[in-house]
């Protein structure tokens, strides 16, 4: 039977994430999951304090130049309402940023994490599924589908929406769905975007164009399903065409890359994060809609908290996990789902809501920083405070 420290349950983007981090800390560590057949053409966009992490842990240098920095981010009313919102623009140069993040590939971001967990001698990938998971006194035994058992002091589970390891912990779930499904795909465009990225709010949830490297750009359109179906039938030059129009040339001609995909729009929290030697990280602990830019910062979060308490004694550690976690999952997963439901509601009060306070978004500079400042850190905007005042003091000082 092999024995290591950590075992992580999933190599996506946040299983392959919390193995280098938490190899860093000089544990063994297994990362356990099955080969990846399907291409991912999907991307994600990492806001400064995800960035700050991959530099951290000696990433970024390699990931970068697959990346596209994102400079403003601007929000625009798509629906024929009787309540508008006007346009309202967030730039990084108004909180001292260069950009407020990157969108990366995931296709290439994989390659170069899978790249550097082979280079890591104190990790061990086991390219097998979790039939079982059975916690004992001083561990956690986990049945690989190939027979073998593993065992592990902590096990991290970062495998997915169905996560084995959430249900070996006990761990309940509030579960919900939305009539959306998520049309997602890549585009080459006329015109350079400028590291603008556009967000069109409209009847059926936002159409969001995120800057690629040169003149490409992906795209996240939500739609009611059988619309995403029916978009993702049709040949190039229609999908083409359908994009530029909902864009409004914005960019010039539209040519569809690579093949669009279509996925069904839902929200799950668990309701802990951790219990016992078990602690959930990703989509594991937490999925929602793709608005905002929030779905693997919120994980990348979730393993910064985990390194931070690594250190500390193994016995108990699901549960300091989980109750380092909660606020900001909690309050993130309530802000997404809020945005997402009134955009589909009809009713004339809750568009009032939407629409003024994107109003005030628009004409107040200092409430617009702290919504950015918040958005790309949790506690941003008083951080920014509190270094303010002490610049401020020490320029009196001197």
């Amino acid at each position: 039977m092999k024995e290591f420290d950590i075992a992580i349950v999933g190599a996506g983007l946040a299983g392959n994430l919390a193995a280098l981090a938490l190899a860093d800390s000089g544990r063994s560590v297994a990362l356990i999951a099955p080969p990846t057949r399907a291409a991912d053409g999907r991307t994600t966009a990492l806001m400064d304090q995800s960035i700050a992490f991959l530099k951290a842990l000696g990433l970024w240098d390699e990931i970068a130049r697959h990346a596209a920095a994102l400079e403003t981010m601007q929000i625009l009313d798509g629906t024929t309402r009787l309540l508008r919102a006007p346009p309202v623009a967030f730039r990084s140069s108004e909180v001292g940023l260069a950009a407020f993040g990157y969108n990366i590939p995931n296709a290439p971001f994989l390659e170069v994490l899978n790249t550097q967990i082979t280079a890591r001698e104190n990790i061990v990938r086991l390219e097998s599924g979790v039939t079982a998971a059975t916690a004992f006194e001083h561990g956690v035994e986990l049945v690989l589908d190939d027979g073998e058992r593993v065992t592990a002091r902590l096990v991290v589970g970062a495998d997915g929406r169905k996560s084995k390891i959430r249900d070996s912990a006990g761990i309940a779930v509030s579960a919900w769905s939305y009539p959306q499904a998520a049309l997602v795909l890549n585009f080459a465009h006329e015109r350079p975007h400028g590291n603008v990225s556009t967000e069109f709010h409209t009847e059926s949830g936002p159409f969001t164009q995120v800057p690629l490297p040169g003149r490409r750009s992906s795209l996240v359109w939500v739609l009611p399903p059988k619309e995403a179906a029916r978009l993702c039938e049709l040949p190039v030059i229609e999908l083409s065409r359908a994009v530029e129009e909902r864009m409004q040339s914005m960019l010039g001609k539209v040519t569809v890359e690579g093949t669009p995909q279509s996925f069904p729009l839902s929200g799950m929290t668990a309701r802990h994060f951790g219990k016992g030697r078990f602690v959930l990280v990703g989509e594991a602990a937490h999925a929602f809609p793709p608005i905002g830019a929030q779905g693997l910062n919120l994980s990348l979060r979730d393993i910064m908290a985990l390194k931070d308490l690594i250190p500390e004694s193994d016995d108990g550690i699901g549960e300091r996990f989980d109750r380092k976690r909660q606020a900001d999952i909690r309050t993130r997963t309530m802000s997404v789902d809020l945005l997402n439901r009134s955009l589909l509601s009809d009713f004339l009060p809750v568009q009032f809501l939407r629409s003024a306070g994107l109003h005030l978004l628009s004409a107040l500079g200092p409430l617009r920083s702290i919504v950015m400042r918040e958005g790309i850190e949790p506690g941003g905007s008083l951080k920014a405070f509190r270094d303010g005042l002490r610049e401020r003091v020490a320029r009196k000082q001197a």
